[in-house]
């Protein structure tokens, strides 16, 4: 039931994410501000991490992505009311509800390692993330298909949609709501050989001290933020790059959907390696392929291929990062405080994902393409200091 809400969360978030920044333009007014609709949902999907995690802890995970469904689909009719209005404020708010579809798919990964033990959750993490490649691919080329729809009617075409998006996460938390019984997290609670483990912890103190009282809760949450920041600033620039080179749409296409094929095609693998070989040893890989693929992509120049192998192991160093330290997050801290850090966990991965994007154009304006793949690069020295350092210290741990 996770991968078919997953399906249809990343259907519903893809077809109407890849219109936002023209219909921020076209609300606006200005090109300039067209920027603001993906940052909008990037904070949307940062802001609502704690408080729907939150809920999580108490209510379980059915409550939890039933409410961010409900809140992306009206972050949808709200986008779709700003255009008619037209209101660019609204719009921006619209957006950041929107955001909460994102956040289900987040957390979704977590609630599929909740009823499984540490020697099988990396591959059952990986599952789920693979499912968002269905959603992924198929949404954009709904984008223009859902665009007609509306032709004719007071909708106007370029928010169709989003209305589409909206009824698309309806019917994920449909399913979520009917089908995902019983509740995965409140199962594992009941079910835990020691025992319930106290009340849970819910509210952000928690989940930080959960963090600072375990090493390895530590690396996992540099190694999610980290990687998820590297791959976002290089991502969101890669077109601006290409199109100074000459690639014309199709190309730049083309690109990008072999990076989101390397994101999650094929995260079945590095749940295989995170469960086989051990957490810190696919961090490690997660770092030798951003580099390599910050090395690739930041001295590509007018060679699109190079360009578009980059970025395709960008999305393979991401998945790996990703996976293993979900994992690892979830191996390292008490059942009563999984939820709090993993709230914490995406509300940082988010922020700073935010930050690195917006970032990533004064960058590329002031310095260029290739320093901005360096200072990604120079992002994993943290990531691989730690990680060095809990291997030596735990060798041939299940979570390491």
């Amino acid at each position: 039931m996770l991968v078919v809400s997953q399906i249809l969360g990343g259907l519903g978030v893809a077809i109407g994410i890849a219109l936002a920044p023209m219909l921020a333009a076209e609300v606006s007014g200005s090109e300039a501000l067209s920027g603001l609709a993906p940052t909008a949902s990037v904070l949307g999907t940062a802001l609502l991490s704690l408080p729907l995690a939150s809920l999580m802890g108490s209510r379980g995970r059915r409550s939890g992505l039933m409410l961010a469904y409900l809140i992306g689909a009206l972050g949808g009719g709200l986008v779709v009311l700003a255009t008619m209005l037209p209101s660019f404020p609204l719009l921006l708010l619209g957006m950041a509800g929107f955001g909460a579809g994102s956040l289900a798919g987040l957390q979704a990964r977590f609630a599929a390692a909740d009823l499984v033990g540490p020697e099988r959750r990396g591959r059952a993490i990986s599952t789920v993330v693979w499912a968002t490649t269905i959603g992924s691919v198929l949404g954009p080329n709904i984008s223009a298909p859902a665009s007609r729809l509306f032709r004719g009617t007071p909708v106007p075409e370029a928010a169709g949609p989003f209305l589409c998006s909206a009824v698309v996460f309806l019917l994920a938390g449909l399913v979520v709501a009917l089908a995902l019984r019983p509740d995965p997290l409140l199962t594992a609670r009941a079910l835990a050989p020691e025992g319930p483990s106290g009340p849970p912890k819910r509210s952000l103190r928690a989940g930080i001290e959960a963090v600072r009282a375990s090493p390895m809760a530590r690396l996992a949450l540099v190694t999610v933020t980290v990687s998820h920041t590297a791959m976002v600033s290089i991502m969101v620039m890669t077109p601006v790059d290409l199109s100074r080179h000459g690639a014309d749409l199709q190309l730049i296409g083309l690109v990008i959907s072999g990076h989101i094929a390397g994101m999650y095609a094929f995260s079945p693998v590095m749940g295989w390696l995170a469960d086989r070989f051990g957490r810190l040893t696919v961090i490690g890989l997660a770092v030798g392929l951003l580099s390599c693929a910050a090395l690739l992509a930041g001295t590509a120049g007018p060679r699109h291929g190079q360009t578009a192998a980059g970025l395709f192991v960008l999305g393979l160093g991401w998945s790996a990062g990703m996976i293993a330290g979900s994992a690892l997050l979830t191996d390292a801290v008490p059942r009563s405080a999984q939820a709090a850090v993993q709230g914490l966990s995406d509300l940082t991965m988010s922020a700073a994902a935010g930050v690195g994007g917006a970032t990533a154009g004064v960058i590329v304006a002031q310095w260029g393409y290739g320093p901005l793949n360096a200072i990604g690069a120079a992002l994993l020295l943290p990531v691989a200091a730690l990680a060095l350092r809990r291997s030596l210290r735990r060798p041939g741990a299940v979570g390491g």
